[in-house]
């Protein structure tokens, strides 16, 4: 009964492998079919379950890392992540504590912020983009290249 079991399992983890196709269960299916040997060869229960962990845990932990690396490496970034460092014109003064500020951003007007409440920045001053904040771009007033 446990070989079917463990069968199952390798099969689903499989399935989910496939429909993501981001390298989610494959180190549990590896896990799963070594429990599926061992309990092909008669291995008691908890040698399996113990096989079963094991294996996924060092499969992770072993190639995780590695398969990340090269997935990751043809991500494209999307249209918010590519403006990240990229400078910006303020067009209208940011002051958080009146809410208001725009920056002109490769054409497009974008609401802006800065990180610290107090700080203000004035209009016709290049501010570098930190972060989105959904339609915000957090910004800092840029330094001057010594």
């Amino acid at each position: 009964m446990e070989t079917i079991t463990w069968l199952v399992i390798l099969i689903i983890m499989l399935v989910i492998e496939i429909i993501t196709l981001g390298l989610t269960t494959i180190w549990f299916a590896g896990g799963a079919l070594i429990a599926f040997i061992g309990a092909l060869f008669g291995a008691p229960i908890f040698v399996q379950i113990l096989l079963f962990l094991v294996v996924s845990i060092v499969l992770l932990w072993s190639t995780r890392p590695i398969a990340v690396k090269y997935i990751n490496k043809s991500r494209t970034k999307t249209n918010v992540e590519g403006i990240i460092g990229m400078t910006a014109i303020v067009t209208e003064d940011i002051d958080n504590l009146h809410g208001k500020g725009l920056v002109n951003l490769k054409g497009q007007i974008w609401t802006a912020r800065t990180r610290r409440e107090d700080m203000a920045v004035p209009k016709d001053t290049q501010v570098v983009v930190l972060a989105v904040d959904g339609v915000k771009l957090i910004v800092e007033e840029k330094k001057e290249d010594l």
